[in-house]
């Protein structure tokens, strides 16, 4: 906000309502403004506080966890008794929506209380009238019996009229008040005198009996403490609620009493799952685009690789199910989400599993989802991937690690598109399109009695087998420096492309992690470059396995009709890549290859050559 702007502003801020316009102004150059997100905490509490906040604009709320003291709007401040000590605070603050504060530190406060009359004249007149108008109240107060019995009938009123259960109780956990509220959630209009503990379950009686024996040890003479625990309510109709509350003790030396406010808190709570659920759901997609996406993508100029494209051209816009074969880091990831993408479902989510990386005893209630109470630790209904996945696909990734003993459930679901969650007798139905990946043999994993075989064959429809890195041929160099271009802006370095020694070196290596290690490799040699340049030979393993053809003496080769015309293939896929598919004009591939446009087409046709996704 314009320094003009904001000392107008500030004018009319009730703390700085007396303060002159020329104070002002040293106040905004000695202050700083601050934005902040939503539900960003400003203040902590139990934190030393070294300056107080005016908003600018935005809506703040003083809390204590879950329990809220205020609302603060635009041109309110907090954090004043920050200005004149160095305590904990007793209360947090944070940001409803996005706001904009401006703070003041103590220590410019104070140097300008001592260097500008002004504004400490103004500061001081400000308190002074907030000291009178506080003496007034008193006074008004200590004058009128009346207004204090008129204060105490609203008082009551509001207690009648409130919505919020609330249950007063001596020492003795005997009933002496309840509101009409409180008579609801009880099922009881006749509850006084009745020990309040038989109307909750036992966890919970227990929780409001330990906070009363905390209350009677504590020398002050009244509380009010937030209740840690969900409270459960049992009414005398056997229904059952679940409420938050608070419970604080008032009285004198002779009578104590405890005042128990219970809110019903199921809609709620329904609300936030329901919120938990589509939270979820938008954590596994953005850590799906997160892993399985990047710019370099799917490469594929060798034919084995053009071969997998061509198989995920025909089958996503099925429903089939795919199994993906493969080596680890062979990029099975990138087929199963380039066969979502290109599918009728692209709208909808993809949710990932990796069966072999979750336990045994969680794998279920992951995929399935549970109920609450469905095992020890389900405090609350879950639902599972399989329901998140709903009108999408769902990629089981190392399907050959899944316990034999939950196949049948995985089975059920793919047969009939059904299943129950943990816990549960409810059935669920779901449209999910199943796509698994595997870098085992699943057959003979079926024969050696770890996977059940007619799994396995309504797993097998439509099979994929994405070839080893070290069998894709010059792809390797072309994954490379696709990876070399993106470390190299992630890492904030200016690598060129590789040189023909250092493809030489790549196309040698065995590659046991395939493209996954091929990644960890190009990373680590941008991160150890010098002069622009990256050494493959400094980070490429040092008992690589070459090929027999470097060790063989080089002779002359006689190339076949087939591999002359597959050269010719090569040589033109070669072309397009290097122009970016343009076929004809300047710098088109044409060009480069000294053919006619119309001669090169004939040839990309008669070749089956198609533009790699």
């Amino acid at each position: 906000m314009p320094e003009l702007n904001l000392v107008n502003f500030l004018s009319k801020v009730s703390f700085f309502s007396e303060v002159s316009k020329k104070s002002l102004k040293n106040l905004v150059a000695n202050s700083t403004e601050e934005s902040f997100r939503k539900n960003e905490i400003i203040i902590a509490k139990e934190t030393i506080g070294d300056a107080m906040y005016v908003i600018i604009n935005g809506t703040v709320k003083v809390h204590d966890n879950d329990h809220q003291y205020d609302t603060l709007l635009q041109g309110e401040c907090f954090g004043e008794y920050a200005l004149i000590d160095n305590k904990k605070r007793s209360a947090s603050v944070t940001t409803i929506e996005r706001t904009k504060v401006l703070k003041i530190e103590r220590i410019d406060f104070l140097n300008l209380m001592t260097e500008d009359g002004g504004f400490a004249q103004g500061i001081l007149a400000v308190m002074i009238k907030r000291h009178r108008e506080l003496d007034a109240i008193q006074e008004r107060l200590a004058r009128s019996k009346l207004e204090l019995e008129l204060e105490s009938s609203r008082t009551t009123g509001l207690v009648q009229g409130a919505m919020d259960a609330i249950i007063m109780f001596d020492s003795n956990f005997r009933i002496v008040l309840t509101n009409p509220s409180a008579n609801k959630l009880l099922e009881n209009d006749d509850t006084l005198q009745r020990n309040v503990l038989y109307f909750f379950d036992e966890d919970s009686a227990e929780v409001i009996e330990s906070l009363i024996d905390e209350a009677q040890h504590n020398k002050a003479k009244t509380i009010n403490n937030y209740i840690p625990n969900i409270v459960k309510v049992i009414g005398s109709n056997e229904t059952e609620t679940l409420n938050e509350g608070t419970i604080s003790k008032f009285g004198n030396e002779t009578e104590t009493f405890y005042t128990l406010i219970l809110r019903n808190i199921e809609e709620r709570l329904d609300a936030e799952n329901q919120i938990n659920f589509l939270t979820n759901q938008t954590e596994y997609l953005n850590k799906e685009i997160k892993e399985l996406t990047s710019g370099y993508g799917i490469i594929a100029e060798d034919v084995k690789m053009q071969n997998v494209l061509s198989l995920i051209k025909h089958v996503a816009p099925t429903d089939a199910t795919v199994l993906i074969n493969g080596e680890t880091g062979t990029g099975k990831e990138l087929v199963s989400r380039a066969i979502h993408e290109a599918s009728n479902r692209n709208d909808k989510p993809l949710i990932r599993i990796n069966c072999g990386a979750i336990p045994a005893n969680l794998i279920e209630s992951e995929l399935f989802g549970h109920k609450k109470g469905a095992f020890t630790g389900a405090t609350a209904d879950r639902k599972g991937r399989f329901l998140l996945a709903d009108q999408g696909t769902i990629f089981l990734d190392e399907i050959g690690e899944m316990p034999i003993d939950l196949q049948p459930k995985l089975l059920r679901v793919i047969q009939e598109g059904e299943f129950d969650p943990v816990g549960s007798s409810e059935t669920v139905k779901v449209n999910v399109r199943i796509i698994a990946a595997t870098h085992r043999d699943l057959l003979q994993h079926a024969n050696d009695g770890k996977f059940r075989e007619d799994l396995y064959y309504r797993l097998n429809v439509f099979p994929i087998e994405v070839p080893a890195l070290r069998d894709r041929g010059n792809d390797i160099s072309l994954i490379a420096n696709e990876m070399i271009r993106h470390f190299s802006k992630k890492l904030n370095k200016n690598i060129v492309d590789l040189t023909e020694a250092d493809k030489s070196l790549l196309m040698s290596y065995q590659w046991p992690g395939n493209v996954r290690e091929l990644q960890n490799l190009i990373e680590r040699a941008i991160i150890i470059s010098k002069d622009d340049r990256i050494n493959i030979k400094e980070v490429i393993p040092n008992d690589m396995s070459f090929s027999n053809a470097q060790q063989d003496p080089i002779r002359e080769k006689i190339y076949t009709s087939k591999e002359l015309s597959n050269l010719e293939k090569e040589n033109i896929l070669k072309a397009l890549k290097q122009t970016r598919w343009k076929i004809s004009g300047t710098h088109g591939a044409a060009e480069l290859l000294q053919l006619p446009a119309t001669t090169l087409a004939s040839k990309i046709k008669a070749f089956g050559l198609e533009r790699p996704i």
